[in-house]
């Protein structure tokens, strides 16, 4: 029996490759000569760096960069094992989770570190990235990361603007003449599940900036700020940003990260689950067990569990999920493709508990999910 072994890590306790050989040992107790491939999986949000790194051998390295307000922090970024693509997760350097709630000001918080982790994987000759951009403090349509890369961006009087979102209110022009030439034809691919445009009700600043620390007239104020900034991007870079899906993802440096280093934007599980190769352990494959800390109605919005399952589903492959808690809606993911749904915990357990032990836990329930499996083909003879 060949099962694939695709799990996504459970947040605070282990990673998606732990949570894989978990698994792997409780199906082996049962079925020890069964043909397991680990094939570690994520979203695109927290945990796509290891991830990738794991399952493609590859290392983390460590950079250090500048945090949303100006401090100097280590931050860790991928080299995959394949020694082109680097993977960088905006959080690491630019995130909200770096600031205490009262350090929380999207009008001066700057992308400024994140791309400085570009350049570090630069200096280590990667020309392929891999970005995921959730969790952002900043709303600043990528300026920072910008100007970072060497490019300047310039009020009516020639200066450099300041960093942070409210500056680009005076920006003036958009000079590129030292932007970083070794991105000259880097391919950048965005891992990003929001469509939201640049500006306007549905845009960067009146979604997603109350949670940054924004009032009503901070975001107002940014909003005019990032409108200004694209119309002056559109004019100087030839490049129309403002209403293009995902432009205001991560404070607007979706946008930014379009219209300076042309990159691709696309749903992030289907961006990791192509870096992974997991159409390619799939084949031949009787079984798949995918899981993921919580699965629930949200589930179903392209998390990982549910990529998995409908690339299993397209070669008729079984599907089954383990969670540390099964949450109001999970049913719903069954009409998604996963035939079942498993939680971790049988009976009463505090969380700090079942955090600890999850690998016994996780061992546990494959284990038993493979008697059932082999129940089932006893009665099907």
């Amino acid at each position: 029996m060949k099962i694939v072994i695709a799990p996504q890590g459970f947040k605070g306790s282990l990673t998606a490759l732990e949570v894989a050989r978990s698994i792997e040992i409780g199906i082996k107790r049962v079925l020890p000569d069964a043909e397991t491939v680990l094939s570690p999986v994520a979203d695109g949000g927290d945990g796509t760096l290891q991830t990738l790194v794991d399952s493609s051998g590859g290392r983390v390295e460590t950079a250090t960069v500048t945090d949303p307000i100006g401090r100097p922090i280590e931050a860790q970024w991928g080299a995959m094992g394949d020694g082109e693509t680097a993977v960088i997760e905006m959080a690491r350097a630019s995130g909200l989770a770096l600031l205490r709630d009262e350090e929380r000001d999207p009008l001066l918080a700057t992308t400024y570190g994140t791309g400085e982790l570009f350049k570090a994987a630069l200096d280590a000759g990667f020309r392929r990235f891999i970005v995921g951009i959730g969790g952002s403090a900043t709303n600043d349509g990528g300026a920072g990361l910008a100007q970072a890369l060497g490019i300047s961006l310039l009020d009516a009087e020639g200066n450099e603007l300041r960093r942070g979102g409210a500056a680009l209110a005076k920006i003036d022009r958009v000079d590129m003449s030292n932007f970083d030439e070794r991105l000259w034809g880097a391919e950048v691919t965005v891992a990003c599940d929001v469509n939201n445009p640049l500006c306007g009700v549905d845009g960067a600043s009146a979604v997603f900036g109350p949670q940054k620390g924004a009032t009503a007239e901070a975001i107002e104020q940014l909003d005019a700020a990032l409108n200004h900034f694209a119309a002056v991007l559109e004019r100087d870079l030839g490049v129309s940003v403002g209403l293009r899906p995902g432009a205001g993802a991560a404070g607007g440096l979706g946008a930014g990260l379009m219209a300076f280093l042309n990159a691709r934007l696309a749903a992030g599980v289907d961006i990791v689950l192509d870096a992974v190769r997991l159409d390619d352990d799939l084949p031949g494959a009787d079984l798949v067990i995918t899981g993921e800390g919580q699965i629930d109605h949200s589930t179903i919005f392209n998390k990982s569990p549910v990529g998995v399952a409908e690339r299993a589903k397209k070669l008729g492959i079984p599907v089954i999920a383990i969670a540390g808690g099964l949450g109001d809606g999970y049913r719903e993911t069954h009409a998604k493709g996963i035939d079942a749904a498993f939680p971790l915990v049988s009976g009463p357990m505090s969380l700090d508990d079942a955090m600890a032990d999850t690998t016994n836990l996780l061992a546990g329930v494959a284990e038993e999910i493979m008697r059932t499996v082999l129940v089932g083909q006893r009665i099907g003879r």
